[in-house]
């Protein structure tokens, strides 16, 4: 059932997952340094790791010495272990009402994500779930712009009429190279003077204020 009121300012919002909708970031940091160690890469302490929430994505594969050949495989591994550690991991505060009033107002909800379909399902619950109608997971680090292409072409939205929502630089960079607007949340992994350089269309302070804004 679609609430009455006036148009939607977005009738297509693409979502990601980890730091936007799930608060993941305290999970990450407690395996960083394992992956670290069985990868070849730098550990980080307390210090480091708000360091590098503001630097892109490229600075903080540089920082800590990934090659960028073993980026999948690294990927691969966290995604294994965030499927054993997904009672660990819960939506922020107010996600549930949010998709839900987006839905009801009839906005079209999808995800993209370098995490999996199976663990992004399980952390939404089933409820939740229900409501995306498109799901474009497992995105490689830098893959996601040609995922937000394709719910533009599976829902049949202009990108005029759509945006992207994320926590990081990547998220950013993909909004833009797929020519939909960029919605900046200001508490997921990124600090929020690393999001704004790239201009985004709307900020967020809060989980209630992209319904406010959107519906």
């Amino acid at each position: 059932m679609v609430e009455n009121g006036g148009a939607l300012k977005y009738r297509l919002v693409i979502f990601d997952f980890d730091g936007t909708l799930a608060d993941s970031f305290p999970w990450f940091a407690s395996v960083f340094n394992d992956v670290a160690e069985r990868f070849g890469f730098s550990k980080i302490d307390g210090a480091e790791a708000e360091t590098l929430r503001g630097c892109t994505t490229r600075e903080i594969i540089r920082r800590i010495g990934v090659p960028l050949w073993k980026l999948p495989m690294i990927a691969t591994h966290m995604r294994a272990l965030k499927a054993k550690s997904a009672h660990q991991v819960s939506l922020f505060p107010g996600v549930g009402d949010l998709l839900q009033r987006l839905s009801d107002r009839g906005a079209t909800l999808a995800i993209v994500s370098s995490d999996t379909e199976t663990n992004i399902r399980r952390t939404l619950g089933p409820e939740s779930a229900a409501l995306i109608r498109h799901y474009e997971c497992s995105a490689s680090i830098f893959g996601k712009p040609a995922r937000i292409r394709r719910v533009l072409k599976t829902s049949g939205i202009p990108p005029r009429e759509a945006i992207c929502i994320g926590d990081e630089v990547r998220d950013a960079e993909a909004a833009r190279q797929a020519g939909v607007a960029f919605g900046a949340v200001s508490w997921g992994y990124a600090r929020l003077e690393a999001l704004t350089p790239y201009a985004p269309a709307e900020i967020f302070a809060s989980i209630d204020e992209i319904a406010d804004v959107i519906a």
